[in-house]
């Protein structure tokens, strides 16, 4: 068993060698309540525990995106860190959040979503990853089928959509979900609301978002 301790935002545990019944039992077991994630790919399991840091980037973050929603009349499912997992090629990973945007008529009457059972997977991601994670995690999404990823490091964010020829995800400077966002500004955003408050920095996002709309 390795321990990795690297910041205060996050601490990660790597046990291997772990069966994928394991995986699933504890997935199960932990269930949506858990404020720990997990991560399985080829008997390895990686599970964080977000501190104060993690969940607070990621519950701005995910604020941010449902005011845009809201702003540009865009349906959205929002499903938190919902088990992602497939059997039959043992790749797991619970996100700190995922949405459902442009397939969200697919999944509206959903209260339960299983990829197991051909249920589509999640059209965009969201990774807090301030300590950079031992397992690399975009290979997991890949193969799950996650369209669009955003990895916030703490500084910058960055998008990711999955090039579903290669497989891989490519870079990209603009999001697939919210086309209009420019991807300096919400870590502007979080920079703000240290300063001024959450309040009065969702308040201007959604100023913003209106008049960009407009």
């Amino acid at each position: 068993m390795e321990t990795l301790t690297k910041t205060q935002a996050e601490n990660y545990i790597i046990l291997h060698p772990i069966s994928w019944k394991t995986f699933t039992g504890m997935s199960e077991e932990l269930n949506e309540n858990s404020t720990k994630r997990l991560v399985y790919d080829r008997g390895y399991l990686q599970i964080m525990s977000p501190l104060m840091e993690h969940e607070n980037n990621n519950w701005f973050i995910a604020r941010l995106i449902f005011i845009m929603a809201e702003e540009w009349n865009l349906n959205i499912k929002s499903v938190g860190s919902l088990t992602l997992k497939r059997d039959d090629i043992q790749k797991g990973i619970e996100p700190d959040a995922c949405f459902y945007l442009q397939n969200e008529p697919e999944v509206r009457n959903k209260q339960n979503i299983d990829l197991n059972q051909g249920d589509t997977p999640p059209d965009l991601a969201i990774e807090i990853d301030i300590t950079n994670s031992s397992i690399d995690n975009l290979p997991i999404y890949a193969a799950l089928g996650v369209g669009e990823i955003w990895r916030y490091d703490g500084k910058n964010l960055r998008f990711y959509r999955l090039n579903r020829e290669t497989q891989n995800y490519d870079e990209i400077m603009q999001s697939l979900a919210f086309p209009l966002l420019d991807m300096t500004m919400i870590p502007q955003w979080l920079e703000q609301r240290l300063i001024i408050g959450e309040t009065a920095t969702l308040k201007q996002v959604r100023q913003w978002a209106r008049e960009v709309r407009s």
